[in-house]
């Protein structure tokens, strides 16, 4: 399919994120290269969402190949070839302070999985990319020797305080108490420019390898880390099949399992294609009542272990729940990037530091991933599941095409919220006829399980009608997800709730 735009777009939660993936189309580079490069820029100024050391999903779709993909470079379980037996991880609680509600996430080097990023970026270089990495690489290098913290980091980094200062790398790249970093103070992080450098020159093959995978491996042995020689050894990227589900005169393409926030989103488009096309307004009591109801009914079905619209047809609910228990989801704080060029290849990139373990792989200025320590990825107690385990996670890179291409590009950051959040977009988009940016800044609800989570915007008095307990909202949140969308050729919307920033280069 040769289709050819007159402008390419990039849209993402950070303006430094999207500007390094201009520069790159703008250079020549195809949607790919700059997806990388957006992304490697992202574990710099993004610190407190995403990282070298944390764990992602790539969806795809080549339009010289006219095919779409999907790369996994999530994290694993750590633990292969321990010869380690009892003793207890370094393995603790700290509280976060959320809006006056605070929450316990666990830290430290036995809550590392064994990471992907640094392996999942190179990969996809390799595979579809056409500049020089170098190149592509450059914008983050740069960034890395220096940047001002803009508005969302500087209070993600405030939240985020216990964790990002627990060693000395953490205390003097962000300060201390008085001195701790704020909106518009420069971030200089040398160690990782030198890094970045280095995976130019060599690769990853130092980081699950060589002389830094070493010094990782010793800490973690003196210090009780989980992470061995073997679990980086071993890890591998994984290409999958990308999920597709028909939806109205589309086809939805998401993230395969163990990805379960895609089959979710799928479940729901099921559910909404049930009802007839729309005859009300969006945002109108009957509008309200119908996203209610099936958000409920997909909570419902999850709970069950029917996770896919191929479950909800037919399935063994006891053989479906056993296959829920194996898979640990992960479902933290997130980023987003979206990219079409003009070529007609796009990308949908979503990635995950969880909160970050407080701990930095030695010499690189790279905090590794907390994602052992989600108390909602081990239902059945911390580090009990085998190592070498590929994690689940919500996280839903996507795309929509119809016989004529990609229409639209998208995913979300935002924990659980991120089916929802992308499934509202989709059905704004497709149900209602309006427009990229408006879909995309319009008021959210969620379903927590116990009651409605509801921004400003809606009816409350048909919400109330329902007989179920409110939480309303004084002003649109991060919590809602970040959805950051593409309509290649067209336009792109970035989420404000998350920083979103749209870059066009024609």
């Amino acid at each position: 399919m040769n289709t050819h735009y007159d402008k390419a777009v990039v849209a993402s939660g950070h303006r430094l994120v999207s500007e390094a993936g201009a520069e790159i189309l703008a250079a020549g580079g195809n949607a790919f290269d700059a997806v990388v490069a957006a992304g490697l820029a992202s574990t710099v100024v993004e610190q407190t969402l995403t990282s070298l050391g944390g764990g992602g999903f790539l969806l795809g779709y080549d339009g010289a190949q006219n095919r779409s993909l999907c790369f996994d470079f999530f994290v694993d379980t750590p633990g292969r070839g321990s010869s380690e037996a009892g003793g207890s991880p370094h393995f603790f609680p700290v509280t976060v302070h959320f809006t006056g509600a605070p929450q316990v996430f666990n830290i430290g080097l036995g809550a590392v999985a064994v990471p992907g990023v640094a392996k999942g970026l190179l990969h996809i270089h390799r595979r579809l990319g056409r500049m020089p990495l170098g190149e592509v690489a450059a914008p983050a290098i740069d960034y890395a020797r220096g940047h001002e913290l803009n508005r969302f980091q500087a209070s993600f980094l405030r939240l985020l305080h216990p964790i990002v200062t627990q060693t000395e790398t953490g205390r003097r790249l962000y300060g201390c108490r008085e001195t701790f970093v704020g909106e518009g103070d420069r971030l200089e992080n040398h160690e990782l420019a030198v890094f970045l450098e280095m995976l130019v020159e060599e690769g990853a093959e130092s980081f699950y390898r060589g002389d830094i995978a070493a010094a990782m491996v010793k800490e973690m042995k003196e210090n009780g880390g989980l992470l061995t020689a073997e679990d980086l050894e071993k890890y591998r990227v994984i290409e999958r099949k990308p999920l597709e589900v028909k939806h109205r005169n589309s086809i939805f393409h998401t993230c395969p399992p163990p990805s379960m926030g895609g089959s979710l989103i799928a479940l729901s488009l099921e559910l909404y294609a049930a009802c007839t096309t729309p005859g009300f307004d969006w945002g109108s009591r009957e509008h309200l009542l119908q996203t209610v109801t099936i958000m409920q009914e997909v909570e419902r079905l999850r709970r069950c272990g029917i996770l896919s619209p191929e479950h909800l047809q037919s399935h063994d609910a006891d053989e479906v729940a056993a296959s829920l228990a194996s898979v640990r989801l992960f479902s933290r704080g997130t980023t987003h990037i979206s990219i079409a060029d003009k070529e007609g290849s796009c990308a949908a990139m979503t990635c995950s530091n969880g909160e970050g373990c407080g701990w930095y792989a030695p010499g690189t200025g790279v905090m590794l991933n907390n994602m052992m320590g989600e108390d909602d990825l081990h239902p059945e107690g911390f580090h009990t599941g085998p190592a070498g385990q590929r994690v689940g996670s919500m996280m839903a890179p996507s795309m929509l095409m119809d016989e004529d291409g990609v229409k639209l590009v998208l995913g979300s950051g935002g924990s659980k919220r991120i089916r929802t959040a992308i499934t509202q977009v989709l059905s704004q988009v497709l149900d209602f006829d309006r427009g990229l940016q408006q879909a995309v800044v319009a008021p959210r609800l969620y379903w927590d399980g116990d009651r409605l989570q509801v921004e400003p915007g809606f009816d409350s008095t048909t919400l109330q009608s329902m007989g179920i307990e409110l939480n309303v909202w004084q002003a649109a949140d991060v919590y809602f997800g970040g959805v950051h969308a593409v309509i290649p050729g067209s336009e792109g919307a970035g989420d404000p709730r998350r920083g979103g920033y749209v870059v066009e280069v024609k």
